[in-house]
């Protein structure tokens, strides 16, 4: 019985001895770690910030303070780590390993904006989310496909050559229902939002996505029209938007163009010609054209063929497409510049009345 007391008093001891160890432990231990998780989080301080560098590969500094950081694809948490370390943006690239095994996210490429000073936690938190810096794009109305390939490259949204292929995808233009051999016309010109490096044919669904939302919103009936249809008006567009200068005049070219098609009449645009010698030939844009110009062989020559040419030739804007869907009815046949300085077009029935606008105007300049 003695043996049994003897025992049970010797685990109690134990027991007890272990809980003040624990105890003891704790209190030293457990402020050490948080102090430690403290320092090391913390931002870098604001005496060590002149040791910061701009230098550093895929970190640049903004004009405002603020550093701009790339992560690139296939990158390890360990190498961004290393990078921010370098740069002197965190206290310590082991403890950024640390929070990056136990946060079990991956770290998604694209370059963020960091607001500094920031601590390692809030850093992890923005590389993890997805939230990349985003470039502002103005792609203007009448811009060609090529032309818009041209700017996002210049903006560093995505190379000229991937967008120009996407343009092309089948499985694109399937989606958008459209029956052409590229997606010319289709692209909103616009103001956008893009990240850097995004993929071409991302960049392609959301211009698409916000001229199928426009054009919706500009004629709702648009739902059941067949794609041919809407093709043809779209190319209307197209090529009043390289026409028209006026806001106002703009539906009576379209309703123009549509006479000339009832009567199986060639549209006879300049800006058609204007497109072969510079998207099709990669010729400047001509001052103006020759008669040489206008003898060019092509589809897309509507002085030599009647008819719509193959597809559109530039990105119609509101004005433009709101004309094409909206012309405005009239027995004119004909349209001359009247006015260069304002833009302004005199507008004829007959051919007769075409040429003598031309001569009145050629005698008054």
């Amino acid at each position: 019985m003695a043996d049994k007391k003897t025992k049970k008093s010797e685990i109690l001891r134990r027991l007890l001895n272990l809980i003040i160890l624990l105890f003891a432990f704790s209190i030293v231990f457990i402020p050490a770690f948080l102090g430690a998780v403290m320092y090391f989080n913390a931002p870098v301080s604001p005496g060590n910030m002149r040791n910061i560098q701009a230098q550093t590969e895929g970190i640049k500094k903004g004009d405002g303070g603020e550093y701009f950081i790339e992560v690139y694809a296939g990158e390890s948490a360990q190498s961004v780590g290393n990078r921010l370390e370098r740069a002197g943006l965190i206290r310590n690239r082991h403890f950024w390993y640390l929070i990056c095994r136990l946060g079990n996210e991956h770290l998604k490429t694209g370059t963020y904006q960091l607001e500094i000073p920031a601590n390692q936690f809030a850093i992890y938190r923005l590389l993890v989310s997805g939230r990349q810096l985003m470039y502002r794009v103005t792609i203007p109305e009448g811009a060609t496909l090529r032309k818009t390939a041209a700017i996002l490259e210049e903006n560093g949204v995505c190379s000229a050559e991937e967008f120009l292929a996407a343009s092309k995808d089948p499985s694109i233009l399937s989606r958008y229902r459209i029956p052409n051999s590229t997606i010319e016309g289709y692209l909103f010109p616009d103001t956008y939002l893009f990240p850097k490096e995004y993929p071409a044919d991302r960049v392609i669904k959301a211009m698409a996505d916000t001229f199928s939302n426009r054009l919706e919103l500009l004629d709702p009936s648009v739902v059941n029209l067949s794609r041919n249809e809407i093709n043809e008006k779209v190319v209307i567009a197209s090529i009043v938007e390289r026409e028209y200068r006026i806001s106002e005049e703009a539906p009576l070219m379209a309703g123009v163009f549509y006479n000339r098609l009832k009567i199986g009449m060639a549209l006879q645009s300049c800006a058609t010609v204007e497109y072969i010698i510079t998207e099709i030939q990669g010729r400047p844009h001509p001052s103006v054209l020759y008669n040489r110009d206008l003898e060019i062989r092509s589809p897309y020559n509507t002085y030599l063929v009647p008819g719509l040419p193959p597809g559109p030739i530039s990105a119609p804007g509101t004005v433009a497409l709101r004309a094409a869907f909206s012309p405005v009815q009239t027995e004119f046949l004909y349209f001359r510049l009247d006015d260069p300085q304002s833009g302004r077009h005199y507008f004829s029935k007959t051919l007769d009345e075409h040429i003598r606008a031309g001569q009145y105007i050629l005698k008054n300049q």
